[in-house]
């Protein structure tokens, strides 16, 4: 059996997106920037995309830019804001210990700038809370970032109510939502959100397309350059096709929110249970206010490569972490943030469900996945230490 269980990583395309493109690369293939009638048909369906993400949002159509992806989308943001603030001389900036590596090497360039960061604990809960940020505020404040969802551990951010205490505290309020969009309701005016980034190949979508929702008050600061498009905030031709695939892909997440979230949380609870009842098995995240296709576990005594592969000669893809940094041999800095030990932290596990998954595939997974522990922890010295008793059991 094949399953795949990495759709935090990446999803399949869904067919009403791959429709939705096909028009634009070899009959309306024109430059939306041309005057003539191919390319304002391509700039006619730029413009149509914006609309349809702007009323999933509940944003205006001019406050959506077109990005690369999230992760420009979030650069473009961030370093707004602070431009933005560093005018009025405020250059102090809040976040969370697990953001995304997007948000945090950004911040990290702009504290070799002057910028001062305060890194908010995530230990209790997995979470944050809106307590936490509105104790953290400060005169000089200028932005305060957090994900609406945490990508590895599915942590879901009270951002309605960190959004009210900016509001009134007169704070910049970014949000990346990529792991959320298409997965959680979003209402940037309800949730009181000034800048929130996405992409689109979390949701179905197409990979390289990227939104950007900036607040009509807001001004961005412009990192590409070269160009008079998306307003003159972001040089270089749109992505035609991927831009229509994406505004579809979108429609078609949000209407089924609710939908698909009833039938993945039963299945994610399912593998929450069965996985937690292996001996020394943590689960990682905010168990009540998580991700429906989230779950995230650590196995002690067993290192997270080894696992993948013994998942993929089995047919299972899965992921150990974030997809940006799978290459890295560092534990997940997200785990390290809620105080796992390093060696604690090496033996994880994420596996991510759309509503492409069975309730087979879990089955499956439950079947295979403890005789693979099983089998890595028999071959593993530590195991054998800490059954033994030479060193302690840490989960």
């Amino acid at each position: 059996m094949k399953v795949y269980a990495d759709n935090a990583a990446t999803t399949q395309m869904s067919k009403t997106a791959i429709n939705a493109m096909l028009p634009y690369f070899d009959n309306i293939y024109g430059n939306p920037s041309s005057l003539y009638t191919i390319g304002q048909e391509a700039k006619e369906a730029l413009e149509d995309a914006r609309n349809r993400i702007a009323a999933c949002l509940g944003c205006t159509p001019r406050e959506i830019t077109f990005t690369s992806g999230g992760s420009e989308a979030d650069n473009q943001a961030i370093r707004s804001a602070a431009l933005n603030g560093a005018k009025k001389g405020k250059k102090h900036i809040i976040t969370t210990a697990f953001e995304h590596h997007a948000v945090l090497h950004t911040l990290k360039r702009l504290e070799g700038e002057g910028f001062e960061v305060t890194y908010l604990d995530v230990r209790h809960n997995h979470n944050i809370t809106a307590q936490q940020v509105k104790d953290a505020i400060r005169p000089d404040t200028c932005l305060v970032t957090t994900m609406y969802a945490n990508n590895e551990i599915g942590s879901i951010m009270p951002i309605p109510e960190i959004g009210e205490i900016c509001r009134e505290a007169g704070v910049v309020f970014h949000t990346d939502a990529v792991q959320a969009a298409g997965h959680l309701p979003i209402d940037v005016e309800a949730m009181q959100v000034d800048l929130l980034s996405l992409s689109a190949h979390k949701f179905h979508g197409p990979k390289g397309v990227g939104v950007l929702y900036a607040r009509r008050s807001i001004p961005l600061a412009t990192l590409i350059h070269g160009g008079a498009q998306e307003r003159g905030k972001r040089g270089g031709t749109e992505d035609i096709p991927g831009i229509c695939g994406a505004a579809a892909a979108f429609d078609e997440a949000c209407a089924t929110i609710e939908q698909n979230a009833a039938y993945l949380t039963p299945l994610r609870d399912r593998l929450i249970a069965g996985l937690t009842a292996i001996p020394h098995t943590a689960l990682n995240g905010d168990s009540a206010r998580r991700l429906p296709g989230n779950v995230n576990v650590c196995f002690e005594g067993i290192e997270g490569e080894s696992l993948l592969l013994l998942l993929d000669e089995k047919g299972i893809a899965a992921s150990s972490g974030s997809a940006c940094t799978s290459g890295s041999l560092d534990p997940s800095h997200v785990l390290l943030a809620l105080g796992r030990p390093h060696e604690v932290a090496h033996g994880s596990l994420r596996l991510s469900l759309s509503h492409e998954n069975r309730p087979e595939e879990i089955d499956y997974i439950l079947e295979v996945l403890p005789g693979i522990v099983s089998y890595l922890r028999g071959m593993s010295p530590v195991w054998d230490e800490l059954e033994t008793g030479l060193r302690p059991h840490l989960i």
